[in-house]
């Protein structure tokens, strides 16, 4: 955990979020700027500063923040959706933690950006 990561403060429950899922690796809540009818972050309750942070070790920890996406995805009632994950502020990561963000509820455009 990183003290000054807006995302661990989550996890620690210092900072409130709109909980839609957890469990002992992984947490989802609804992003505070959606971005569409449904956004969704899903986070792990690993420390991970982004994609290019996750090692062999996060091997299943990587496969269990899919599957809660899609269980999340699958409470909401997507059928469709997207799922996005940004590695640098470039890109528009703003917070250092690796997340997922889901995003449905309405057509989508390629490419995105």
């Amino acid at each position: 955990m990183a003290n000054d990561c807006l995302f661990c403060k989550i996890i620690a429950g210092t900072i409130p979020c709109n909980k839609v899922y957890e469990d002992d690796e992984v947490l989802a809540f609804r992003d505070i700027a959606p971005q569409a009818p449904t956004h969704v972050l899903v986070i792990p309750k690993k420390h991970l500063t982004g994609p290019a942070a996750v090692t062999e070790e996060d091997d299943s920890l990587m496969g269990r923040l899919l599957r809660a996406a899609r269980q999340v995805a699958d409470r909401e009632g997507l059928s469709d959706y997207r799922l996005v994950c940004n590695n640098g502020a470039g890109v528009g990561q703003s917070v250092f933690h690796l997340h997922l963000h889901i995003l449905g509820g309405r057509p989508m455009g390629w490419p995105p950006g």
